[in-house]
């Protein structure tokens, strides 16, 4: 069994006496026995592992009948996937270019055999090469001028074709947009870059273009908040943010400031949304939900058990409110050191149902199907473990007022909406998805630390909504980002032909006509 953490008070102004007693004398016992439990702390906290919540790494390997802990290495066994080089199929956004063989062509006469024909083979040999640009290039172009000697008339040379008359194009505010919103580089940061390269390119400037790009492109976001209403299932979750001018209705008593995450199922997609200002997560998904048809079936709710994540829906509309078990499970993460044995069970009981949930998306089960699994074989597993929870309070095995106690208490008060995928098809374990979203929002607020004004937070939300929706449907959120600027007429007209699942289709669909 993980011993407890000892807590130990640590005094640097007796720890500095003790170090400079050392120097004129042996250590005391006691001086000897503080000094060692501060350096053994010290080396403790710097050799803890990195921080993970696996059960294994939270309360350790269960030994066991032959005390050995846990499942043996096998050497054979083939590293995890995600591991190693990538192939040339990875590097989608790469220039493909053909090279044909210099001297032979297919059904020639072998050079070597003199006896065969050679035939192409279905796989070529492919070589990556990968070269460094700056993030934002510049070309300089000289138009030459001539000058009539008698009437003075000037001639100047006619510039290339496709240059226009625009400074920074399509691309530009793309890039821009791209590794502000969606990889969190601060426009200062951008500009010192950009400086050192030679291709100077102030943060106002930046803003400014990045704000005219994102007015031609509104329809999109708002086409992709429409669908997301008719989601089958929508997560949603809110971080602080801060906004330095925020007016606020003077009726408003609150101070805070959130950005709002919702991703939202639909047909098979996933679509992110962000929302930022003085309303919660929920108040922001009643607000995509009044663009929901009429008729369609109630949808999954999933978030955590917070209040201010529910929204008030009109009268008659309905949801299937679930509630994130990782959150549940988080809460026996933190007392494990305390009650070790206890946590551990839950621990593995919530990790056979997480295993249940793997092995139906390996092997690609239906809504359905995955809901008949859950209640075969994860149904009896979340009994036992509600059995086991209710005994612990009933019995006074736990102090209610623990950090156990309260851990349990969590699970018993929230288990109907914990337990909705045993009931419902479709039904998630856990919020995940939109935490994984909101991290986009927390980098931003980590490296730019704010949004000066209202209209910067909706550009950010805006830019943030494109680029993490084409993260999830697997669409270049670069080249997106150009295309909707380039084709803002036709986005305008029809929203929903510009999505990032079907924008190539549109592209190659009006190229032919």
């Amino acid at each position: 069994m993980k011993e407890p953490r000892r807590r130990l008070e640590v005094n640097l102004e007796e720890l500095d006496r003790v170090l400079d007693g050392a120097r004129q004398a042996p250590l005391s016992d006691q001086d000897h026995h503080k000094l060692r439990e501060a350096l053994h702390a010290m080396a403790a906290m710097l050799g803890r592992p990195r921080n993970t919540e696996k059960t294994s790494s939270v309360v350790g390997k269960a030994e066991d009948a032959s005390g050995h802990t846990g499942k043996q290495p096998d050497p054979n066994e083939p590293p995890p996937p995600g591991h190693g080089r990538n192939g040339a199929e990875a590097f989608s956004g790469a220039q493909r270019v053909e090279i044909k063989h210099q001297t032979l062509a297919h059904g020639d006469r072998c050079p070597e055999c003199r006896q065969g024909n050679v035939y192409a083979q279905k796989e070529p040999k492919v070589l990556v090469r990968i070269t460094g640009q700056a993030p934002l290039a510049a070309t300089i172009y000289s138009l030459e001028r001539l000058r009539c000697g008698a009437c003075g008339q000037v001639f100047t040379a006619q510039e290339p074709e496709g240059v226009g008359e625009d400074k920074y194009d399509e691309s530009a505010a793309a890039m821009i947009a791209q590794l502000k919103y969606g990889s969190g580089t601060p426009f200062h940061r951008l500009e010192h870059l950009e400086k050192q390269l030679g291709i100077p390119l102030p943060a106002a400037t930046q803003w400014e273009i990045v704000a005219k790009a994102a007015q031609p492109i509104k329809p999109a976001r708002d086409e992709l908040i429409r669908q997301a209403a008719q989601g089958e299932v929508v997560h949603n979750d809110d971080t602080s943010m801060r906004v330095l001018r925020l007016e606020r209705d003077p009726k408003d008593e609150r101070t805070g400031v959130f950005t709002s995450g919702i991703v939202s199922t639909f047909e098979g997609r996933k679509i992110a949304l962000y929302f930022t200002g003085s309303k919660h997560a929920g108040e922001n998904l009643a607000d995509v939900l009044k663009r929901r048809d009429r008729g369609l079936s109630p949808l999954v709710q999933m978030c955590d058990a917070l209040s201010r994540n529910v929204p008030h829906l009109a009268a008659g509309a309905e949801i299937l409110l679930a509630n994130c078990l990782a959150h549940g499970r988080r809460q026996f993460v933190d007392v494990a050191e305390n009650f070790p044995r206890e946590c551990r069970f839950v621990l593995e009981m919530l990790g056979l149902v997480y295993g249940h949930d793997a092995e139906a998306r390996e092997l690609g089960l239906t809504p359905d199907q995955r809901l008949l699994l859950h209640q075969e074989r994860s149904a009896p597993v979340m009994g036992e473990l509600h059995i086991w929870l209710e005994l612990q309070l009933a019995e006074r095995r736990t102090e209610p007022n623990s950090g156990l106690g309260q851990a349990i208490g969590y699970l018993l008060r929230h288990w109907l909406p914990l337990t909705l995928f045993l009931r419902q098809a479709g039904a998630p374990l856990d919020n995940n998805i939109v935490e994984r979203a909101l991290k986009r929002a927390v980098l931003h607020r980590k490296n730019a630390l704010y949004y000066r004004s209202l209209n910067g937070a909706q550009v950010g939300d805006l830019f943030m909504t494109l680029i993490h929706t084409c993260q999830l449907c697997g669409a270049n959120s670069f080249d997106y980002l150009i295309e909707l600027q380039r084709h803002a007429q036709e986005l305008n007209a029809c929203p929903s032909d510009w999505m990032p699942w079907n924008y190539r289709d549109t592209l190659i669909r009006t190229a032919a006509v």
